[in-house]
């Protein structure tokens, strides 16, 4: 049995939130990034979110951030999308790093909510529709207000869908009635962006996820979409539910998931190289219990 659901996915299906891989003195590796990327989308990734809360945008710098959407672009080619993580605190930086991220290559943009100020509602509307004015780019909303401090309310969300470059959302919301009701009343294009909402969000209309997990195991994530996709719900929920553990340990147990990520690629000898202080690496035990689940989700 096959479905005929076919979601608007301007960004591609199966997103991967990337880390920045650096060099062991804290260097950006552009090698290192290109190596990753072409695993990713060798193992199931058509699109990659550069740039966001995962690949330390707080402590990268504007150019940084450019070389690296440059040489993933380079790694990839034209037919994998880029999703450039723009967002700050400050609308005119945002709107430049928008504009770099356009010059160096990327599809679109993941905009976050101003953080730390706090912005009522309409000065969160016009925020957005201040960036998504300036250029070309389509713009993916981030609306994750336990890191923000401030909603994307659904209210909010349902007037920022008429402009025509906001298109799409990665929702970490955990708001599950307010997403329902935005995607009832428009057109977004709605992505997991927890890796435990997956199949659920994508159950009730999302077009994929922006998966942090996916790093590690990225053709597992595509996999559970797959599944859904054939008409196998009861594949696709097994297969959710096999990733639980390893899900929990790379989110859920007191780390951010940059670190989580980090640490299991470094011990599978893949590219990422240390996290940028304020961040500090994992300690053994919590890297033992990654390679654990890692290695008991692959052997499955």
């Amino acid at each position: 049995m096959t479905t005929t659901r076919k979601p608007p996915a301007p960004f591609g299906r199966t997103l991967c939130a990337m880390i920045t891989p650096f060099t062991v003195v804290g260097a950006l590796d552009l090698d290192g990034a290109r190596s990753l990327a072409a695993r990713l989308v060798a193992e199931g990734c058509d699109g990659l979110v550069l740039n966001g809360t995962t690949g330390e945008s707080p402590t990268t710098t504007d150019t940084e951030k450019a070389e690296l959407v440059a040489a993933v672009r380079d790694a990839v080619g034209a037919g994998v999308s880029l999703v450039a993580g723009v967002g700050s605190a400050d609308t005119r930086h945002t709107v430049e790093l928008t504009l770099a991220a356009e010059k160096a290559g990327a599809d679109g943009v993941l905009l976050v909510t101003p953080y730390y100020s706090r912005p009522p509602q309409e000065a969160v509307e016009a925020h957005f529709r201040q960036v998504a004015d300036v250029s070309g780019l389509p713009v993916m909303l981030y609306d994750i207000p336990g890191r923000t401090g401030t909603r994307i309310e659904p209210e909010t969300m349902i007037r920022l869908a008429e402009h025509p470059r906001i298109v799409a959302v990665k929702d970490c919301s955990y708001d599950f009635l307010g997403t329902q009701k935005v995607l009832a009343h428009t057109e977004l294009a709605y992505y997991a962006g927890c890796d435990e909402h997956v199949l659920a969000l994508y159950a009730v209309g999302a077009a994929g996820c922006v998966s942090t997990v996916a790093n590690a195991v990225p053709g597992h994530v595509a996999a559970i979409l797959d599944a859904f996709d054939a008409g196998d719900t009861a594949r696709a929920r097994e297969l959710q539910l096999r990733a639980t553990p390893l899900i929990e340990a790379m989110m859920d147990a007191g780390l951010p998931g940059t670190v989580t990520a980090k640490a299991l690629l470094a011990r599978l000898g893949l590219p990422a190289g240390p996290v940028r202080a304020p961040l500090l690496p994992a300690d053994r035990e919590a890297v033992d219990e990654l390679l654990t689940q890692y290695e008991a989700l692959v052997a499955a």
